[in-house]
Formats: structure tokens, C-alpha cells, sequence
């Protein structure tokens, strides 16, 4: 069947286009260069992947200014459906996402602007490269896969391996299907660098061009290892046989994964990039804790919470219902905001924000993640590892990436997660769902080492929320707080069971109904916030 070219409709659909505009102009696009400045300094190889770097956690200026954008495309939706944040603002008149009042123009904008921005850069990356410089080849796949891999998690069904086709044949790819073309593309990539590895001329260009890392070949081809083991636990109810052996492929790798605490993944803020979420932050104060966070920090009594987390500036007065001045004893404490509590008022403003500001580096991914993804895979027995080893240590470098004190301590901690109290609504209190303690305890059942590994990666993983909500929808873990209301549209999104994915953009619907309905047949579902996605089975053993 032919489609439709999907990037031209995503470029209508954000408004930056007309509907008859051609596409193949965005992948040609100089960003305002001549051909000459574009032949300097490697601009022809450094400017794609500068957008798309800036694309991944989003916050390219393509002329409608900034930050905004990446409210909406994950701060409204991952960063809260994970259990980290929440915006104190009622918007919507206080149902919107947060009670499962989906918003479309909110929801899809990072398929819009993905499609828009991102993916064709990447695209022109991969042409540009594939037959000259293969290291440069290698990062675009890599990214490609990272930048790609949020999508799917968020939607299902993607446009990946056909995107760019010049006959205009857009087949959507299952879910299934772009994870075997993920890990196909980091089988490339780490052959590329494996092949390259003491390429003079990729290692003196790739600083250049390289926002994420330490601009070297290891570090990438450990990026690439730790994204494969990543996405091969994400699928490993879904294809166990083949979570194990990609898993395995990059723990057996010789260039390694990222183990240290310094070994992070995160966009650089040197180079004129703003952190979006600082912004919003800073500026806008509209980046809470979540009550979820809450619970977990405060009944742990973490030591990360005040590098998380600011406390409460002061207490809040206001007058009730019955015209009573009323003191809430706010001020040093940690507070944060129940999802679905159906509030209309602004008297969260004061509740704590997030420790980001515009010059904060967000963080991709962590050495902390991967040793609790090695603690699962030891968990499942595919490997020599033990699983509480694996689990201290990462816990140990996430404490050490944090700078924080006391981890020998807190795990020998039995706390749980603290009880929910809205000291203004009390309808919207509620017990702790959180019930297990940091201490590893090795007589415990597979489940509950489990949720042990996930509640604190979820912990290590802060404050990305896209990959914290992907986890805690595959595993249940950490328990989040549910909704008290519930607003989905014919009740397609089950409260106990909350949120699975997002909806595709509305729009597609009337501006491309045959690319629409392909993306349907392979999600083999309705399109709604309730369907689950391939690897998301509902079981962990």
C-alpha cells in the first residue's frame, strides 16, 4: 500500500508547512547555510547531528521559540505518568492528563515534532556518512535508535525502517519489528566503531559534533552496549529468547558498557543548548514533585531527595470555604502532588521543585541503570552475575553520581514508602503502595527482588521520565499512587491499571487516513490510552 509521506503530514499537522509542501526540502535544508559554510568545518556533518541531539530530549529552536514544546511532549505525559513530577497549574480547568482527560494537542507533538525534526536529520546524517566516515555513520545509528526506540515506547507502531523511502512507501513497522531493527542498527553501529576503533580522523572530528558524551569512540560504543541491554530487557517477556541473547551480546562486548558513576549520558548545555525542564522550572514553576516521589523519598528517607528536590519554601495560607484563614505548615518539607486528585485551585505552587535549571544537563541514561538492568538480567538467569550484587552497586553509583552520602547505610534500611496526605483535599489521601525497603534480602521471592531492582532504578533513572514510565508500565514497579478521578474516555483506561500509551495525533486521522489505518493494523488494537504495547505483558515471570 502506498502512504503517504509521513513527514509532510507531520509537518502540517504542527503548521510549519503547507500540505502540498514537499518534504524532500526539509532533508536538503542548510539551516540558513550557503554551500560553501556548510563545506566549513564539517558543518555538512556536524549540524544534523546537532539538531538531532537537541531533538532527543527536545529543544530545538525551529522558530516558535522554545521550551515550550517539550512541556507537552513529555513533561504533561511521561514525566508525570512515570510518578516524578506534576504541574501545580489546574490547566483545562484541572482535568486534562492528569486524570486521564487525554489531550491531543498535547500528546502528539513528540511524534510531530520527532517526524519533523529529528528523524529527517538523523536520515540525512545516515546518507551523508554511510560510504566516508563510518564512525560519524555509526553515532547517527546509534542516536537514530535512541531517539526512535521513546517513540515506539510511547506509541507503539512506528514509521522506522521505511522512513526516507524516495518512492514514498511509508509502511509502519510493529512494534516487534523496530525492535529487531534497533538492535540490527546497534549490530551496526558496534561493528562500525569495533572496525574503527583507532580511526585518527573520526577521533579528531567527533568532539566536534558529539553533545552527549566525551566525544570518543569507547564512549560510544559503551552507549551503544548499555541502549542494546536497555531495550533487550524491555522485550523480555515479550521475546525472552531474544531479550537474553542481545542482552548477552553486549555484556560479553569488548568495548563494554557504562559502569562508573561519571559515565553518563546527558545533553550538554556548553554548547548553547537550554535544558527545556529548567525553563519550565525555573521560570515558569510548573515542575513539581509527584506524590509517588514523595511517598518513595520520604518513607525511604533517601538521601538523593534534597538533590532531587527543593523543599518547600514556606507555609501556605488561605482562606476555606467558610471564610476562615487556615495556615498549612509547609515550610522544609518535601511535598508533592497526587495525579488525578481533581483539584482546581493553585495552592501546590509552594509544593517542591525539581533541583533543574536551564543550565542542568538532562540525563539520557546512567551507569546506575545499566547495573540494575545486569541485576535483572542475573534475576532471570542468563547470566553468572548475582543479582544483589549487581543491585548494591547500583545503588552505590547512583549515590555516587549524586554525590550523595550514607548508601552502605540505607540499605540496610527496611523503610517503605510513606503514607499520601493532601493536607487541603484529604479525599485525595492515601496509603503507601510502595512496600518494599532498599535492604536486598536474597530469601525473598523473584517478584519481590523485582520490584526491589525496578523501585530503585526508577530512582537511578531520574529525572527521565520517558524511560522511568516505559519501565514502570512493562514491570508495575515502583506502585504508584492511582488516580482518584478518572476522566478517560469511555473508561478505555482501566484506574488500577493505569495509563499503557499514548494515542497517535488526532489530526493524522483526517489529514492521512490511509497512513492512520496502517499504523492501527499493526498496533492490532484500538487506538486508545488503555491498549498495551508489545513488550508490555502484564507479568514478569
Amino acid at each position: 500500500m502506498r502512504q503517504s509521506a509521513v513527514y509532510i503530514v507531520m509537518l502540517a499537522l504542527a503548521g510549519f508547512v503547507s500540505c502540498t509542501g514537499d518534504f524532500k526540502e526539509i532533508n536538503t535544508d542548510n539551516s540558513g547555510m550557503t554551500e560553501e559554510q556548510m563545506q566549513i568545518d564539517f558543518n555538512y556533518l556536524r549540524i544534523p547531528l546537532e539538531v538531532a541531539q537537541q531533538g532527543i530530549y527536545f529543544n530545538y529552536d525551529f522558530g516558535k521559540g522554545k521550551n515550550w514544546p517539550f512541556q507537552i511532549m513529555q513533561n504533561l505525559n511521561a514525566d508525570m505518568f512515570s510518578g516524578y513530577m506534576h504541574d501545580y497549574k489546574p490547566h483545562n480547568g484541572g482535568s486534562h492528563n492528569t486524570d486521564y482527560n487525554l489531550q491531543d494537542g498535547w500528546n502528539g507533538t513528540n511524534w510531530l515534532y520527532t517526524y519533523s525534526y529529528t528523524l529527517p536529520q538523523l536520515k540525512k546524517s545516515e546518507d551523508f556518512t554511510a560510504n566516508e566516515y563510518p564512525v560519524i555513520h555509526a553515532v547517527t545509528k546509534i542516536l537514530k535508535v535512541e531517539a526512535m526506540h521513546r517513540i515506539t515506547d510511547i506509541y507503539g507502531p512506528i514509521i522506522y525502517r521505511s522512513f526516507g523511502h524516495e518512492g514514498g512507501d511509508y509502511t509502519p513497522d510493529s512494534q516487534q519489528e523496530a525492535y529487531t531493527a534497533f538492535f540490527e542498527d546497534l549490530d551496526a553501529a558496534l561493528a562500525l566503531l569495533t572496525a574503527n576503533a583507532n580511526d585518527e580522523v573520526a577521533a579528531a572530528i567527533l568532539p566536534k559534533f558529539d553533545t552527549l558524551l566525551d566525544g570518543t569512540i569507547a564512549g560510544w560504543a559503551r552507549f551503544a552496549n548499555s541502549l542494546r541491554m536497555r531495550l533487550a530487557i524491555r522485550i523480555t517477556m515479550a521475546d525472552p529468547e531474544k531479550a537474553r541473547t542481545e542482552f548477552l551480546k553486549s555484556l560479553n562486548h569488548p568495548l563494554g558498557c557504562l559502569e562508573e558513576p561519571h559515565q553518563l549520558v546527558a545533553v550538554s548545555t556548553k554548547g548553547g543548548y537550554s535544558n527545556p525542564l529548567g525553563e519550565i522550572n525555573r521560570v515558569w514553576n510548573e515542575a513539581q514533585m509527584n506524590a509517588s516521589m514523595e511517598s518513595i523519598l520520604n518513607g525511604y528517607e533517601d538521601p538523593r531527595r534534597e538533590l532531587f528536590f527543593e523543599p518547600c519554601e514556606e507555609d501556605v495560607v488561605y482562606t476555606n470555604a467558610d471564610g476562615k484563614e487556615v495556615i498549612v505548615p509547609l515550610k522544609g518539607q518535601y511535598r508533592g502532588i497526587r495525579q488525578g486528585a481533581g483539584y482546581s485551585h493553585l495552592l501546590f505552587a509552594n509544593y517542591s521543585k525539581i533541583y533543574v535549571n536551564q543550565t542542568t544537563d538532562p540525563i539520557l541514561m546512567t551507569a546506575a541503570e545499566v547495573w540494575f538492568l545486569r541485576a535483572e538480567a542475573a534475576l532471570r538467569g542468563w547470566t553468572s552475575e548475582s543479582a544483589g550484587d549487581c543491585y548494591r552497586q547500583g545503588v552505590y553509583t547512583s549515590f555516587r553520581q549524586w554525590g550523595a552520602a550514607g548508601a552502605d547505610e540505607y540499605l540496610e534500611k527496611d523503610h517503605i514508602g510513606a503514607d499520601y496526605v493532601d493536607p487541603f483535599e484529604p479525599i485525595n489521601n492515601i496509603e503507601a503502595q510502595c512496600r518494599v525497603s532498599p535492604r536486598w534480602i536474597e530469601t525473598a521471592s523473584q517478584e519481590e527482588k523485582l520490584e526491589k531492582i525496578i523501585t530503585q532504578k526508577w530512582l537511578a533513572v531520574f529525572p527521565e521520565g520517558c524511560e522511568a514510565w516505559a519501565e514502570q508500565r512493562r514491570t508495575g514497579y515502583p506502585r504508584l499512587f492511582p488516580v482518584r478521578v478518572n476522566n478517560s474516555k469511555g473508561g478505555s483506561i482501566d484506574t488500577d491499571i493505569m495509563i499503557r500509551r499514548l494515542p497517535y495525533p488526532g489530526e493524522m486521522v483526517q489529514l492521512d487516513p490511509p497512513q492512520y489505518e496502517a499504523l492501527l493494523k499493526a498496533l492490532d488494537a484500538p487506538d486508545h490510552g488503555g491498549t498495551r504495547l508489545w513488550w508490555d505483558r502484564g507479568r514478569n515471570f
